[in-house]
């Protein structure tokens, strides 16, 4: 692993002006293997190891995993129904053709829906190969060219002009991620296309073995 200073949110007191200033640590950054030795990271609480800037915020590490959120929002009031019709929906268009989330570069999705105490919640996980902000400008590129609305319409905050406002709509996003604190990978950081391709070459060769049995 690659040692580093980071920034934190804890902070030094200046003994003459009493303004608070960042404090580096230094931590273990870890680094990419090789995809056939599992890996586990531990992520600090802020989502990142080292603070650089992307277009609209800090840029969130690739990890084991590689990319991906967990997006937590409230349901606005009577509309849990809409939410998941709206799975409905999605698998509709999936099964109607099968790469229409193909420029997203997804692994997983998985949407839950829970309430503990506080008003429904609406949870969307996503794993997948691009970018945090990528993502999100191409996920709204894709509802906008396919005419489908989103999920999130359902959810308090969003912004009402999310077709048009991509700036908004990533702060949404921003504002409502849970940075997960532990990823692992039985296959670190793989592609999607990756897998695909070694499970085509894997059909080939069976092909092949069938023909000279």
């Amino acid at each position: 692993m690659a040692t580093t200073a980071v920034p934190t949110t804890e902070s030094r007191k200046s003994p003459t002006t009493e303004t608070a200033q960042p404090v580096e640590r230094e931590v273990d950054v870890p680094t990419q293997n090789d995809w056939s030795t599992p890996q586990a990271m531990a992520i600090p609480k802020e989502g990142y190891f080292k603070l650089e800037k992307g277009r609209y915020g800090a840029i969130y590490p690739r990890t084991p995993s590689n990319y991906g959120f967990s997006v937590i929002a409230k349901v606005k009031p009577g509309r849990e129904q809409a939410v998941r019709d709206y799975g409905k929906t999605i698998e509709a268009a999936v099964k109607g053709a099968p790469n229409v989330l193909a420029p997203l570069k997804l692994h997983y999705l998985r949407w839950v829906l829970f309430d503990v105490g506080s008003g429904l919640h609406f949870m969307y996980q996503g794993i997948f190969d691009t970018d945090f902000d990528k993502y999100i400008e191409d996920a709204v590129a894709l509802f906008n060219a396919t005419g489908v609305t989103t999920v999130f319409t359902n959810l308090e905050g969003w912004p009402e002009d999310w077709r048009t406002n991509n700036p908004a709509v990533i702060g949404f996003f921003r504002e409502h991620q849970a940075p997960s604190f532990l990823e692992y990978g039985e296959y670190p950081y793989v592609t999607a296309d990756e897998i695909k391709k070694a499970l085509k070459l894997k059909e080939t060769f069976s092909g092949m073995l069938d023909l000279m049995q």
